[in-house]
């Protein structure tokens, strides 16, 4: 499960036969190829239809090294990488994400961004997709100071040739946890899809959610 109050950042947990490992800044970096892998299989799915490599996956998950405040929640059955989950102030991210906030009147100091979150196909509906984002909104906590969290998802048209017929979008998932659409924030991100000759810019649209205290229990 997340951290809870009174664990550092690095103290694994366990639950459901698998173990949460918290990491900030640095402490990422040994981890990077395995997270690059796995983020490599996940997001090949729709919608993300990710062409990844290591090389384009060092340069993304620098911002989350870079940042001492950063958190990167790896999610452990025995020693397999299954899942993983990133999130860092706005501040600490890159223009792209920074922007659309900017250009709306954010305060950024306010907001902390949640990354993706991945999970392995046979890992899916037993509870862990929930505790990666209750691991992100209990770092920001932590940290203090921040009102918002938010995240983004990459708009793909409905007819889209790669779209599976049984895809179902995550929308009522993430409006369950409390976060709502918010159409007028979207950004450009560049990656390369599969089949594709090159990377081009995909438009990203933000969910957002404000961070309530955590309730007393």
């Amino acid at each position: 499960m997340p951290a809870e109050a009174g664990r550092t950042p690095t103290q694994p947990m366990s639950a459901d036969g698998l173990t949460f490992k918290c990491l900030s800044g640095a402490a990422l970096a040994p981890h990077v190829p395995k997270l690059a892998r796995l983020r490599i299989e996940v997001f090949r799915e729709f919608p993300y239809l990710y062409d990844g490599d290591e090389a384009y996956e060092r340069v993304y998950l620098q911002t989350y090294i870079n940042s001492a405040r950063s958190l990167a929640v790896l999610v452990l059955d025995g020693n397999r990488l299954i899942g993983a989950s990133t999130g860092v102030p706005m501040q600490d991210e890159t223009e792209e994400f920074q922007r659309p906030f900017l250009d709306h009147g954010y305060d950024l100091r306010r907001i902390f961004y949640c990354g993706e979150s991945a999970l392995r196909p046979d890992y899916r509906g037993r509870g862990v997709y929930r505790h990666l984002f209750q691991a992100r909104e209990r770092h920001a906590r932590a940290l203090g100071g921040f009102d918002l969290c938010t995240f983004c998802r990459v708009q793909r048209e409905p007819s889209h040739s790669l779209r599976p017929r049984d895809h179902v979008p995550l929308d009522r998932v993430w409006q369950r946890f409390g976060y709502a659409e918010h159409p007028s924030l979207t950004t450009q991100y560049a990656w390369k899809d599969i089949g594709q000759p090159q990377a081009t810019a995909k438009t990203m649209r933000f969910w957002m959610k404000t961070l309530e205290p955590e309730p007393v229990r």
